[in-house]
């Protein structure tokens, strides 16, 4: 059994941000396919393409300067994917849900934040169980751990499904303590929103310029 990702789009009417990866699936055996339990892991291969200026300044805190990315862009874990797949024989293509998220801590989204456009290097390695039903009873087969695909995501699909759930916003996770002394702030200033009091805050601490030797105290 052979597995291709043919397309990645979004999930217009998921309750929380989802794409949906159309699969491909080809199997040599002339037995029909009862059921197919799926699991695919999908990473990043940043290697794989080229980055402007803006883009490279966004992965700074990922990767370090330009002049060590060929040390530091490694391969790295987006997500865990899983689905059931109904019976086939020969051949079939399937939907793949891909749960994502905008949590800035999570390495997936902070490299994709940071690109502008062209595409997201993708690799899905896929596994799972293959169940057949043949003529004396079903059997069980295990996917091979070499079966993957590489698929260029245009970044514009990441874009389109964050600003279906957070348009224009983004999302960041605070401790508590963070979190009490940023709406205390707020209230004290007869703050309407949170993104005020952080835009006040960051207004009274301008990132300070090195000095020079004459300058210096």
């Amino acid at each position: 059994m052979t597995f291709a990702v043919l397309d990645v789009r979004p999930e217009p009417y998921a309750v929380a941000p989802n794409l949906t990866a159309r699969i491909g699936i080809a199997s040599l055996s002339e037995e029909p396919v009862h059921a197919v339990a799926l699991r695919a892991q999908v990473r990043i291969e940043p290697h794989r393409r080229r980055y402007s200026d803006e883009e490279g300044e966004g992965l700074a805190d990922l990767f370090g300067p330009r002049e060590r990315w060929r040390d530091t862009q490694r391969t790295f874990l987006w997500m865990h994917c899983a689905t059931m797949i109904q019976g086939f024989q020969g051949g079939a293509e399937i939907d793949l849900p891909m749960p994502v998220t905008y949590d800035f801590e999570v390495t997936g989204s902070k490299y994709l934040h940071a690109l502008r456009e062209g595409t997201v290097p993708l690799l899905f390695l896929f596994s799972g169980t293959v169940f057949l039903k043949g003529t004396t009873g079903f059997g069980v087969q295990q996917i091979p751990w070499d079966r993957d695909d590489k698929f260029d995501m245009p970044v514009s699909v990441w874009r389109d499904v964050m600003a279906a759930h957070f348009p224009n916003s983004g999302w960041l996770r605070l401790t508590r303590e963070t979190l009490d002394a940023l709406a205390a702030y707020k209230s004290r200033h007869g703050m309407l929103g949170f993104d005020d009091a952080v835009t006040r805050l960051l207004a009274q601490c301008p990132e300070q310029t090195p000095s020079t030797g004459s300058e210096a105290s």
